[in-house]
Protein backbone atom coordinates (compact mmCIF):
# COMPACT_ATOMS: atom_id res chain seq x y z
CA UNK A 1 0.00 0.00 0.00
CA UNK A 2 1.11 3.64 -0.54
CA UNK A 3 3.19 4.93 2.74
CA UNK A 4 0.95 7.28 5.12
CA UNK A 5 2.88 9.95 3.56
CA UNK A 6 1.80 9.57 -0.18
CA UNK A 7 -1.98 8.89 0.61
CA UNK A 8 -1.90 12.55 2.22
CA UNK A 9 -0.42 13.87 -1.16
CA UNK A 10 -2.32 11.49 -2.89
CA UNK A 11 -5.78 13.18 -0.98
CA UNK A 12 -4.71 16.86 -1.46
CA UNK A 13 -4.25 15.77 -5.49
CA UNK A 14 -8.13 14.78 -5.47
CA UNK A 15 -9.98 17.61 -5.74
CA UNK A 16 -13.49 18.46 -7.69
CA UNK A 17 -11.49 20.56 -9.55
CA UNK A 18 -8.80 18.58 -10.50
CA UNK A 19 -8.45 17.03 -14.31
CA UNK A 20 -8.31 13.37 -13.56
CA UNK A 21 -8.04 10.27 -16.42
CA UNK A 22 -7.97 6.71 -15.37
CA UNK A 23 -5.94 4.43 -18.21
CA UNK A 24 -5.64 0.74 -18.39
CA UNK A 25 -3.63 -1.88 -21.13
CA UNK A 26 -4.21 -2.86 -24.15
CA UNK A 27 -6.87 -5.58 -24.91
CA UNK A 28 -8.04 -4.75 -21.52
CA UNK A 29 -9.84 -7.77 -19.22
CA UNK A 30 -12.55 -7.82 -16.87
CA UNK A 31 -9.97 -6.86 -14.26
CA UNK A 32 -8.86 -3.87 -16.32
CA UNK A 33 -12.20 -2.59 -17.05
CA UNK A 34 -13.47 -3.44 -12.87
CA UNK A 35 -10.94 -1.85 -11.49
CA UNK A 36 -10.98 1.17 -13.51
CA UNK A 37 -14.76 1.55 -13.63
CA UNK A 38 -14.86 0.93 -9.82
CA UNK A 39 -12.18 3.61 -9.57
CA UNK A 40 -14.38 5.97 -11.28
CA UNK A 41 -17.24 5.53 -9.24
CA UNK A 42 -15.30 5.70 -6.05
CA UNK A 43 -14.29 9.32 -7.02
CA UNK A 44 -17.59 9.82 -8.46
CA UNK A 45 -19.10 9.16 -5.20
CA UNK A 46 -16.44 11.79 -3.80
CA UNK A 47 -18.03 14.56 -6.10
CA UNK A 48 -14.90 13.85 -8.54
CA UNK A 49 -15.33 13.88 -12.36
CA UNK A 50 -13.12 11.49 -13.75
CA UNK A 51 -12.65 9.51 -17.34
CA UNK A 52 -11.44 5.66 -18.12
CA UNK A 53 -9.51 5.94 -21.03
CA UNK A 54 -8.67 2.43 -22.73
CA UNK A 55 -6.45 1.47 -26.14
CA UNK A 56 -8.16 -0.31 -27.52
CA UNK A 57 -12.43 -1.93 -27.66
CA UNK A 58 -13.23 -4.37 -24.52
CA UNK A 59 -15.23 -7.58 -25.11
CA UNK A 60 -19.24 -6.85 -25.10
CA UNK A 61 -19.69 -9.06 -22.16
CA UNK A 62 -17.94 -6.08 -20.19
CA UNK A 63 -20.34 -3.84 -21.46
CA UNK A 64 -23.24 -4.03 -18.61
CA UNK A 65 -20.83 -2.75 -15.88
CA UNK A 66 -22.20 0.58 -15.05
CA UNK A 67 -20.77 3.34 -17.34
CA UNK A 68 -19.16 0.61 -19.47
CA UNK A 69 -20.08 2.35 -22.21
CA UNK A 70 -19.05 6.17 -21.38
CA UNK A 71 -15.19 4.10 -21.30
CA UNK A 72 -13.32 6.23 -23.91
CA UNK A 73 -11.83 4.14 -26.74
CA UNK A 74 -8.38 5.42 -27.58
CA UNK A 75 -8.07 3.95 -31.14
CA UNK A 76 -11.79 5.66 -32.11
CA UNK A 77 -10.95 8.95 -30.44
CA UNK A 78 -7.23 9.27 -30.79
CA UNK A 79 -7.10 13.53 -30.37
CA UNK A 80 -10.48 13.21 -27.69
CA UNK A 81 -7.53 11.11 -26.02
CA UNK A 82 -4.14 12.57 -26.41
CA UNK A 83 -5.57 15.48 -25.20
CA UNK A 84 -7.24 14.26 -22.01
CA UNK A 85 -3.97 12.58 -20.99
CA UNK A 86 -2.28 15.76 -21.45
CA UNK A 87 -4.23 17.77 -19.70
CA UNK A 88 -4.69 15.81 -17.30
CA UNK A 89 -3.51 16.94 -13.50
CA UNK A 90 -3.47 13.09 -12.39
CA UNK A 91 -3.08 10.10 -14.25
CA UNK A 92 -4.16 6.43 -12.50
CA UNK A 93 -2.52 3.83 -14.42
CA UNK A 94 -3.88 0.40 -13.58
CA UNK A 95 -3.33 -3.18 -14.13
CA UNK A 96 -0.06 -2.51 -15.87
CA UNK A 97 3.54 -2.10 -15.09
CA UNK A 98 4.62 -0.34 -17.63
CA UNK A 99 3.95 2.57 -20.46
CA UNK A 100 4.53 -0.11 -23.21
CA UNK A 101 1.79 -2.48 -21.57
CA UNK A 102 -1.10 0.28 -23.35
CA UNK A 103 -0.38 0.74 -26.76
CA UNK A 104 -0.61 3.93 -28.47
CA UNK A 105 -1.57 5.74 -24.83
CA UNK A 106 2.31 5.03 -24.08
CA UNK A 107 3.57 7.81 -25.57
CA UNK A 108 1.38 10.09 -24.58
CA UNK A 109 1.50 8.59 -20.71
CA UNK A 110 5.40 9.28 -20.60
CA UNK A 111 4.83 12.39 -22.58
CA UNK A 112 2.05 13.97 -19.92
CA UNK A 113 3.03 16.51 -17.18
CA UNK A 114 0.35 15.36 -14.48
CA UNK A 115 1.41 13.17 -11.56
CA UNK A 116 0.98 9.36 -11.90
CA UNK A 117 -0.55 6.86 -10.10
CA UNK A 118 0.19 3.22 -10.33
CA UNK A 119 -2.12 0.65 -9.09
CA UNK A 120 -0.96 -3.00 -10.25
CA UNK A 121 -0.03 -6.27 -9.29
CA UNK A 122 2.37 -7.49 -12.17
CA UNK A 123 5.98 -8.39 -11.36
CA UNK A 124 8.38 -5.77 -12.30
CA UNK A 125 6.65 -2.22 -12.34
CA UNK A 126 8.68 0.97 -14.16
CA UNK A 127 8.87 3.98 -11.83
CA UNK A 128 5.88 6.18 -11.73
CA UNK A 129 4.76 9.43 -9.35
CA UNK A 130 3.36 6.59 -6.74
CA UNK A 131 3.46 3.15 -6.81
CA UNK A 132 1.29 0.49 -4.81
CA UNK A 133 2.64 -2.47 -6.14
CA UNK A 134 1.39 -6.19 -4.88
CA UNK A 135 2.37 -9.28 -7.12
CA UNK A 136 0.86 -11.80 -3.97
CA UNK A 137 -2.73 -9.72 -4.73
CA UNK A 138 -4.72 -11.69 -7.32
CA UNK A 139 -6.70 -8.57 -9.02
CA UNK A 140 -6.19 -4.97 -9.64
CA UNK A 141 -10.05 -5.30 -8.32
CA UNK A 142 -9.01 -6.05 -5.37
CA UNK A 143 -6.41 -3.39 -4.93
CA UNK A 144 -8.58 -0.34 -5.49
CA UNK A 145 -10.55 -1.77 -2.38
CA UNK A 146 -7.62 -1.78 -0.55
CA UNK A 147 -6.82 2.00 -1.94
CA UNK A 148 -10.86 2.74 -0.60
CA UNK A 149 -10.27 1.41 2.64
CA UNK A 150 -6.83 2.72 2.91
CA UNK A 151 -7.97 6.17 2.68
CA UNK A 152 -10.77 5.60 4.78
CA UNK A 153 -13.95 5.46 2.81
CA UNK A 154 -15.53 2.14 3.00
CA UNK A 155 -18.28 3.77 4.06
CA UNK A 156 -18.32 5.68 -0.05
CA UNK A 157 -18.92 2.06 -1.39
CA UNK A 158 -22.21 2.00 -3.29
CA UNK A 159 -23.96 -0.60 -5.83
CA UNK A 160 -21.98 0.52 -8.95
CA UNK A 161 -18.50 0.05 -6.89
CA UNK A 162 -19.12 -3.47 -5.69
CA UNK A 163 -20.21 -4.95 -9.24
CA UNK A 164 -17.49 -3.05 -11.15
CA UNK A 165 -15.03 -4.37 -8.01
CA UNK A 166 -16.47 -7.86 -7.80
CA UNK A 167 -16.62 -8.64 -11.29
CA UNK A 168 -12.82 -7.47 -12.08
CA UNK A 169 -11.86 -10.12 -8.57
CA UNK A 170 -13.89 -12.56 -10.08
CA UNK A 171 -12.76 -12.52 -14.19
CA UNK A 172 -9.20 -12.53 -12.54
CA UNK A 173 -9.23 -15.28 -10.08
CA UNK A 174 -10.58 -17.22 -12.85
CA UNK A 175 -13.94 -17.55 -10.69
CA UNK A 176 -11.89 -17.48 -7.15
CA UNK A 177 -9.68 -20.46 -8.42
CA UNK A 178 -6.50 -19.68 -8.70
CA UNK A 179 -4.25 -19.92 -5.94
CA UNK A 180 -3.64 -16.42 -5.29
CA UNK A 181 -6.96 -16.28 -4.04
CA UNK A 182 -7.06 -15.84 -0.38
CA UNK A 183 -9.08 -15.46 2.86
CA UNK A 184 -8.71 -11.68 2.52
CA UNK A 185 -10.19 -12.11 -1.18
CA UNK A 186 -13.09 -13.53 0.44
CA UNK A 187 -13.81 -11.22 2.94
CA UNK A 188 -13.32 -8.26 0.46
CA UNK A 189 -16.13 -10.53 -2.12
CA UNK A 190 -18.59 -10.74 1.35
CA UNK A 191 -18.45 -6.86 1.90
CA UNK A 192 -19.28 -6.23 -1.78
CA UNK A 193 -22.27 -8.68 -1.51
CA UNK A 194 -22.99 -6.59 0.91
CA UNK A 195 -22.24 -3.21 -0.95
CA UNK A 196 -25.06 -4.46 -3.60
CA UNK A 197 -23.17 -6.73 -5.60
CA UNK A 198 -25.37 -9.85 -7.11
CA UNK A 199 -22.93 -12.63 -7.76
CA UNK A 200 -25.55 -14.34 -10.19
CA UNK A 201 -26.24 -11.68 -12.10
CA UNK A 202 -23.01 -10.74 -12.73
CA UNK A 203 -21.70 -14.30 -12.91
CA UNK A 204 -24.94 -14.45 -15.85
CA UNK A 205 -23.82 -11.24 -17.20
CA UNK A 206 -19.98 -11.94 -17.38
CA UNK A 207 -19.74 -15.59 -18.15
CA UNK A 208 -23.32 -16.59 -19.73
CA UNK A 209 -22.63 -15.12 -23.12
CA UNK A 210 -22.05 -17.81 -25.52
CA UNK A 211 -22.85 -16.80 -28.99
CA UNK A 212 -22.60 -19.70 -31.85
CA UNK A 213 -19.37 -18.42 -33.14
CA UNK A 214 -17.96 -18.78 -29.95
CA UNK A 215 -18.94 -21.91 -29.12
CA UNK A 216 -18.27 -22.93 -33.01
CA UNK A 217 -14.65 -22.02 -31.99
CA UNK A 218 -14.16 -23.92 -28.36
CA UNK A 219 -15.79 -27.12 -30.15
CA UNK A 220 -12.91 -26.70 -32.72
CA UNK A 221 -10.11 -25.91 -30.36
CA UNK A 222 -11.08 -28.98 -28.28
CA UNK A 223 -12.02 -31.13 -30.97
CA UNK A 224 -8.00 -31.36 -31.43
CA UNK A 225 -6.18 -30.38 -27.92
CA UNK A 226 -3.07 -31.63 -27.40
CA UNK A 227 -1.06 -33.24 -24.47
CA UNK A 228 2.53 -33.58 -24.29
CA UNK A 229 5.44 -33.74 -21.96
CA UNK A 230 4.36 -36.85 -20.03
CA UNK A 231 0.47 -35.08 -19.52
CA UNK A 232 1.69 -32.45 -18.17
CA UNK A 233 1.11 -30.07 -20.57
CA UNK A 234 -2.11 -29.16 -22.87
CA UNK A 235 -1.71 -26.93 -26.23
CA UNK A 236 -4.64 -25.50 -28.07
CA UNK A 237 -4.76 -23.27 -30.54
CA UNK A 238 -6.33 -21.80 -33.59
CA UNK A 239 -5.68 -20.14 -36.89
CA UNK A 240 -6.48 -16.74 -38.96
CA UNK A 241 -8.92 -18.88 -41.06
CA UNK A 242 -10.73 -20.82 -38.54
CA UNK A 243 -11.50 -17.12 -36.82
CA UNK A 244 -12.46 -15.48 -40.02
CA UNK A 245 -14.73 -18.61 -40.63
CA UNK A 246 -16.74 -18.07 -37.58
CA UNK A 247 -17.02 -14.39 -37.49
CA UNK A 248 -14.39 -13.95 -34.64
CA UNK A 249 -15.28 -11.46 -32.15
CA UNK A 250 -13.30 -10.12 -29.67
CA UNK A 251 -13.49 -11.84 -26.36
CA UNK A 252 -14.75 -14.78 -28.05
CA UNK A 253 -11.65 -17.12 -27.35
CA UNK A 254 -11.28 -15.71 -23.41
CA UNK A 255 -11.06 -18.40 -20.94
CA UNK A 256 -10.12 -21.29 -23.83
CA UNK A 257 -6.41 -21.33 -22.14
CA UNK A 258 -8.24 -22.41 -18.72
CA UNK A 259 -9.72 -25.70 -20.66
CA UNK A 260 -6.62 -27.16 -20.83
CA UNK A 261 -5.93 -27.30 -16.74
CA UNK A 262 -9.63 -29.08 -16.46
CA UNK A 263 -7.54 -32.26 -17.56
CA UNK A 264 -6.16 -34.73 -14.82
CA UNK A 265 -3.05 -34.41 -14.53
CA UNK A 266 -2.18 -30.81 -17.05
CA UNK A 267 0.00 -28.70 -14.71
CA UNK A 268 0.27 -25.78 -17.65
CA UNK A 269 -1.82 -24.88 -20.10
CA UNK A 270 -1.18 -22.83 -23.45
CA UNK A 271 -3.04 -21.46 -26.40
CA UNK A 272 -1.80 -20.14 -29.30
CA UNK A 273 -3.71 -17.93 -31.55
CA UNK A 274 -2.94 -16.32 -34.79
CA UNK A 275 -3.82 -12.17 -35.25
CA UNK A 276 -6.73 -11.78 -37.10
CA UNK A 277 -4.98 -8.84 -38.79
CA UNK A 278 -1.10 -9.25 -38.40
CA UNK A 279 1.04 -11.42 -38.79
CA UNK A 280 2.18 -13.08 -35.25
CA UNK A 281 1.04 -15.73 -32.96
CA UNK A 282 -0.59 -14.67 -29.87
CA UNK A 283 -0.14 -16.83 -26.96
CA UNK A 284 -1.82 -17.12 -23.42
CA UNK A 285 -0.41 -19.45 -20.23
CA UNK A 286 -1.81 -21.01 -16.77
CA UNK A 287 -0.55 -23.21 -14.94
CA UNK A 288 -1.15 -24.39 -11.49
CA UNK A 289 1.25 -25.11 -8.39
CA UNK A 290 4.73 -23.39 -8.88
CA UNK A 291 5.57 -23.47 -12.19
CA UNK A 292 6.10 -20.20 -13.22
CA UNK A 293 4.42 -19.13 -16.73
CA UNK A 294 5.63 -15.67 -16.08
CA UNK A 295 9.13 -16.50 -15.97
CA UNK A 296 8.44 -19.11 -18.87
CA UNK A 297 7.13 -16.55 -21.33
CA UNK A 298 9.29 -13.48 -20.33
CA UNK A 299 12.20 -16.17 -21.17
CA UNK A 300 10.98 -17.17 -24.60
CA UNK A 301 7.73 -15.77 -25.91
CA UNK A 302 8.36 -11.81 -25.12
CA UNK A 303 5.76 -11.59 -22.70
CA UNK A 304 5.25 -12.06 -19.10
CA UNK A 305 2.42 -11.89 -15.96
CA UNK A 306 1.72 -13.65 -13.13
CA UNK A 307 3.36 -16.76 -12.16
CA UNK A 308 -0.05 -18.64 -12.96
CA UNK A 309 -1.19 -16.93 -15.41
CA UNK A 310 0.88 -14.87 -18.53
CA UNK A 311 0.83 -13.74 -21.67
CA UNK A 312 2.86 -13.74 -24.73
CA UNK A 313 3.81 -13.38 -28.71
CA UNK A 314 5.76 -15.19 -31.42
CA UNK A 315 6.63 -13.79 -35.13
CA UNK A 316 7.12 -17.31 -35.96
CA UNK A 317 4.15 -19.14 -37.91
CA UNK A 318 1.56 -20.91 -35.78
CA UNK A 319 2.62 -24.34 -36.34
CA UNK A 320 6.43 -23.45 -35.40
CA UNK A 321 5.56 -21.33 -32.52
CA UNK A 322 3.98 -24.50 -30.96
CA UNK A 323 6.88 -26.43 -32.26
CA UNK A 324 8.96 -24.13 -30.34
CA UNK A 325 7.36 -24.19 -27.76
CA UNK A 326 7.31 -28.24 -27.03
CA UNK A 327 10.54 -27.90 -27.67
CA UNK A 328 10.97 -25.55 -24.46
CA UNK A 329 8.91 -27.36 -21.91
CA UNK A 330 10.92 -30.34 -22.67
CA UNK A 331 14.19 -28.58 -22.12
CA UNK A 332 12.93 -27.27 -18.92
CA UNK A 333 11.14 -29.87 -17.31
CA UNK A 334 7.70 -28.55 -16.95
Amino acid sequence: MFTPEELLDINTLLTQDSKIVILTHYNPDGDAIGSSLGLKHYLKAKGIHTEVIVPNDFPKFLKWMPEAKKVIIAEYKRKFASDMIAGADVIFCLDFNSPSRIGLLGDWLVKAPGKKILIDHHQQPEKFDFVYSDTVIPATSQMIYHFIEAMNDEQLVNQDMAECLYTGIMTDTGGFRFRSTSATTHRIIANLIEHGADPAMITSNTWDTNTVSRLHLLALVLGRIEVVNDGTVAVLSLTRNELKEFGFQKGDTEGFVNYGLSIAGVKMSAFFMEDLYEDFVKISFRSKDDVDVNQFSRKYFNGGGHINAAGGKSLDTLAGTITNFKEKVKEEGL
